[in-house]
């Protein structure tokens, strides 16, 4: 009878209009670049203060979780991530979308969407204390191999090009060491600017390097469109056909476990979830000519991922008030607002009102999948308007988005400065997703290595390698570069017998 009684509550009308409210909110918040889940989150806060605590809480994971993907359909349609989680999203779909199946790639990441927000929904509903232990077992050196381990995707995020790719990287991780330092405080390649002291800004970062980049090769062909190739579709398709699904279930379901997971650990987020999904899709999925170039399995893992970390990040929130992101950083303020503690009390004292909350969020993702289908179905026009025109909507979103961030003219700079790197990049075969990667994981390895220097009694790297957890992660880096290498080895390979 509880459990009729918790979804009785989450079908109540308010319930219902918070959820829409949130969800379609979401939408416009993550497709917009540079305005990320979090800030759509604490801007929807102080609206939250005089409703009931349910709805507010719905409203806010609502909301949440469609922010993630309302990022895909920028990174579709115009190769600009609505927000960072989406940037491997941006590779394929974008690909997909000069081919003329922006169709196709959107329902796909619609499909992939809804599938890793549910699956971490049902992880969150059921599973949510045993899950929350693990991100008490991750420690500075757990963290420091998480992302020694991620740092290994480098190679075969290289668009055919390792020694380019590891360039790439390298350079990402040299910027991140931009700022003040973790122990002296002392400041860093801050050249006696105030703003460097405060590091590079990730989210301009990316802005620039996808977005502002595409503009610049847009403008070498103000004429022409993005969609390349003239295709006669049928009519608009809602869902993924039988033969698209068996293509991608195992991505799905894959990318659904390493998204929920990472979720779970504070600090790593959606880019992380993303990133390693779409680097294990390409892992096993090395028979597919066009990964990278417009295959659905990469919109799958990454779309995937990327909204499965979202009921990951809450898992370590309710149970034990740790915040598994930014944005979960945000709800547990909308938590402690509303007179509620995370914790054991909520899953006793207040069970009902923490799994109808639950069980909202579940609700709003399948929501989210039939919004976003409606509202995509009339983007594809995007795809058909002139360069000239896109060019100046990209350029304008990509600065309002920077200066949204902290509202100051450092971020636009930041943004244009990396726009520029980015277009040489491109122009050169350097692809900037090893750059971003290096940018995200930089400041996580540098952090767990001093700690792990401060806490080991002996040899660093014994008490790096002393846990389960390290030897575990050493073991799938070790795994990591060697398949790296024998898809570098075979690339080559097959490159000498076509030219034979």
């Amino acid at each position: 009878m509880e459990v009729l009684s918790i979804i009785a509550d989450v079908f109540t009308p308010a319930h219902l209009l918070a959820m829409l409210v949130g969800v379609v909110g979401g939408l416009c918040i993550g497709a917009l670049p540079g305005l990320t889940s979090n800030l759509g989150v604490a801007l929807l806060l102080p609206v939250t203060f005089g409703m009931e605590p349910i709805s507010a809480l719905i409203m806010l994971t609502s909301l949440y979780a469609s922010a993630i993907y309302g990022g895909s359909f920028s990174a579709i349609l115009l190769h600009t991530p609505g927000t960072s989680a989406s940037a491997a999203t941006a590779i394929d779909g974008f690909a997909l979308t000069r081919k003329g199946e922006f169709n196709k790639a959107i329902r796909i990441s619609t499909f992939s969407s809804v599938a890793g927000g549910v699956f971490s929904a049902l992880a969150l509903l059921m599973i949510a204390p045993p899950l929350s232990l693990l991100s008490l077992k991750f420690g500075p050196p757990e963290y420091f191999m998480l992302a020694v381990f991620g740092l290994t995707i480098i190679g075969t995020l290289a668009s055919g090009n390792m020694v380019k790719g590891l360039i790439s990287g390298a350079a990402g991780l040299a910027i991140s060491t931009v700022g003040l330092d973790l122990e002296s405080g002392f400041p860093r390649f801050a050249f006696g600017t105030t703003d460097l002291q405060g590091g590079i800004g990730f989210v301009p970062a990316v802005i620039g390097l996808f977005s502002l980049s595409q503009a610049l090769l847009m403008c070498e062909e103000p004429l022409k469109t993005i969609q390349q190739v003239k295709v006669t579709t049928g009519a608009w398709r809602l869902f993924p056909t039988w033969e698209e699904i068996r293509q991608i279930r195992a991505t799905v379901a894959r990318s659904a476990l390493i998204g929920t997971g990472i979720g779970i650990l504070p600090g790593a987020g959606g880019d992380i979830g993303s990133w390693t999904a779409y680097n294990e899709a390409k892992r096993f999925s090395r028979n597919d000519p066009d990964f990278g170039k417009g295959s659905i399995r990469g919109v799958a893992a990454s779309e995937t991922a990327n909204n499965a970390t979202t009921g990951g990040a809450m898992v370590p929130l309710l149970t034990l008030g740790i915040p598994g992101s930014p944005t979960a950083a945000v709800l547990l303020g909308a938590l402690i607002i509303h007179g509620l503690q995370p914790g054991r009390t909520l899953f006793t004292e207040h069970a009902h009102f923490t799994y109808t909350v639950i069980v909202g969020f579940l609700l709003a993702n399948l929501v989210m999948g039939f919004v976003g289908m409606g509202i995509g179905r009339y983007m594809g026009v995007v795809a058909r308007l002139p360069n000239s025109i896109l060019i100046v909507v990209v350029v304008v979103l990509s600065v309002i988005g920077s200066f949204s961030l902290g509202n100051n003219m450092y971020d636009v700079y930041t943004m244009l400065a990396f726009g520029v790197v980015g277009y040489l990049m491109r122009k050169g075969g350097f692809a900037p997703a090893p750059m971003v990667l290096g940018l995200i994981l930089g400041p996580l390895a540098e952090q767990g290595f001093r700690q792990s220097v401060i806490l080991a009694d002996g040899p660093v790297l014994l008490h790096i390698l002393g846990s389960p957890i390290s030897l575990t992660l050493f073991a799938l880096t070790l795994l990591s570069v060697a398949s790296a290498a024998y898809l570098e080895r075979s690339r080559i390979k097959a490159a000498r017998a076509a030219r034979l």
